[in-house]
C-alpha cells in the first residue's frame, strides 16, 4: 500500500468518525430535549389538575348549611353571612389570580386560591399562607390566566313582581365556566415552550340576589 492509498484510507476513517459523532451528538441533544419537554409537560398537568380540580369545587357547602338555605354572593343560608362561598374573584393579565371559598370541614373553609408571582412560580393559597405550587427550578411560568366564561343564565319566577313592577330585582340561576391557561418554559431550556389550557365548569351554580334591599327573602314580599 502506497502512502497515498493510506493517507486516503485516513481521511474516509475520519469523514466516518466525524459523522458518527455528529449524529451521536445530535440524538444526544434530541434526547436530552424531549426530556425537558417531558417533564415540563407533566409538571404543566399536576398544576393544572390541582387547579382545575379546586377551583371546580368553589361555593361547596356542607349539608347543614345547605339546608339552611340558598348560598349567595354575600354568604349562604338565605340570610347574608360574612363568608362568600359563592363569589369567585379573578384577577386578569399574565400575572392573573383567582380567589374562592368552599366548605372542606370544620374550621376550614378558605379562602383559597392561585396566583402567579413576577419571578415565574404558581403559588397556592391555604388559609392564610401561600405556597409554592410549581417548581421554579424545573419551569419559569411566564403567563397564568384564569378568564369567566360567560354562559346564559336564567331567572327564578317569584310570586311577586319587583317595586317597579318589573322581574329585575328576581334572583337569577347563572351557571359558571372558567378557562385556565398556562404558559410556562423549561427553566435550563428556554426554547422548550408549552402552553396547557382547561375549562373548569364549576359544581356549585350561583344564585345571584338581584334586589340588594332584601336581606333574606330571596324574592320581593
Amino acid at each position: 500500500m502506497s502512502l497515498v492509498e493510506l493517507m486516503v484510507g485516513i481521511t474516509v476513517g475520519l469523514f466516518i468518525v466525524a459523522a458518527a459523532t455528529t449524529l451521536m451528538a445530535t440524538q444526544l441533544s434530541d434526547n436530552r430535549k424531549l426530556l425537558v419537554e417531558t417533564q415540563i409537560q407533566q409538571d404543566l398537568r399536576a398544576s393544572m389538575d390541582i387547579i382545575t380540580r379546586q377551583l371546580r369545587r368553589a361555593g361547596a357547602l356542607d349539608t347543614a348549611l345547605a339546608q339552611a338555605g340558598l348560598g349567595n354572593s354575600a354568604g349562604f343560608g338565605g340570610a347574608r353571612a360574612p363568608i362568600a362561598f359563592t363569589d369567585v374573584t379573578t384577577v386578569a393579565g399574565g400575572n392573573g389570580a383567582v380567589g374562592f371559598a368552599f366548605y372542606r370541614g370544620v374550621g376550614d373553609q378558605g379562602p383559597y386560591g392561585f396566583k402567579r408571582e413576577v419571578d415565574g412560580g404558581i403559588k397556592s393559597l391555604m388559609g392564610t399562607g401561600w405556597q409554592e405550587l410549581t417548581d421554579m427550578n424545573v419551569m419559569n411560568v411566564t403567563s397564568f390566566t384564569v378568564t369567566p366564561v360567560v354562559i346564559a343564565s336564567a331567572l327564578l319566577p317569584c310570586p311577586k313582581l319587583c317595586a317597579d313592577g318589573t322581574a329585575a330585582c328576581w334572583p337569577q340561576l347563572v351557571v359558571r365556566d372558567y378557562t385556565v391557561t398556562i404558559t410556562a418554559q423549561a427553566k435550563s431550556d428556554t426554547t422548550v415552550q408549552r402552553t396547557m389550557s382547561s375549562r373548569v365548569r364549576l359544581r356549585n351554580d350561583w344564585v345571584k340576589f338581584n334586589d340588594p334591599a332584601a336581606l333574606s327573602p330571596v324574592c320581593p314580599s
